[in-house]
């Protein structure tokens, strides 16, 4: 981990951020970072702690470690999830660990995985907060339109062939880019710039295949497949 600030300027987001990790050092390199950068932090080393400080002070995002001395991050998510399904998640995972990763991706926002550059998680986590915040719309906004699928710009709400499909904010981000171009296919880097806000790609990331495939098993649910592939390039709609 890099110095809290390192590189990087002090003005960025705003908002409540729930630190929840059990290794004392890491979680005081990440609230001071954080704190820096102009971010409430509250910070929890268990699951229980984090129930009680998320029921007192409503944060816009948890930022969650997988592994935990009384339970597990995923099992947390879920739970405050259901509470506020508003809430943002980000998950700390450990690099080795993709099955980690595809579980917190189920109903997640994005992860980190560890070890981590400090400015790597400032970034990641106001990038989320940009996708994933009410913003002021217009009253008459029009929903988008592609085949049977249906947006609902006003209240973020997704629907196939008369049915719904609940979709958490990073896919509901990542489906409306889609839409939004048509039948075009949408190079994986240019998804990656426009939903997940990267700068640089990471070599690695598998972020943007994960996503694909769970919003195709939600929308598949509905009617025949729209998403379509274009191996080495990128993904569009049928």
């Amino acid at each position: 981990m890099t110095a809290p600030g390192a590189g990087t300027d002090a003005g960025t987001g705003t908002g409540t951020v729930l630190v929840v990790e059990d290794e004392p050092s890491i979680a005081d390199v990440l609230a001071i970072a954080l704190r820096y950068h102009r971010f409430e932090v509250m910070v929890a080393g268990t699951v229980r702690e984090a129930l009680t400080l998320a029921e007192r002070t409503r944060p816009d995002v948890a930022l969650l470690d997988i592994m935990l001395p009384d339970g597990d991050g995923r099992a947390l998510g879920r739970e405050l999830r259901s509470r506020r399904p508003e809430l943002a998640l980000v998950f700390l995972t450990a690099r080795d660990a993709p099955a980690e990763i595809v579980g917190a991706l189920g109903f997640g926002d994005d992860y980190i995985t560890k070890p981590f550059n400090i400015d790597e998680v400032v970034a990641r986590i106001n990038a989320v907060l940009r996708r994933t915040r009410s913003v002021d719309v217009l009253p008459q906004r029009p929903p988008l339109r592609y085949g049977d699928l249906e947006l609902d710009e006003s209240t973020y709400s997704v629907h196939r062939a008369g049915g719904t499909v609940e979709l958490t904010p990073t896919e509901y981000a990542l489906l409306r880019f889609l839409v939004r171009n048509g039948g075009r296919i949408v190079p994986k880097e240019q998804l990656l710039r426009h939903v997940w806000q990267y700068e640089h790609t990471p070599p690695e990331s598998t972020v943007v295949e994960t996503y694909i495939s769970y919003l195709r098993r939600k929308l598949d649910a509905l009617g025949p497949p729209v998403i379509t592939t274009r191996r080495g390039v990128g993904y569009g709609l049928a």
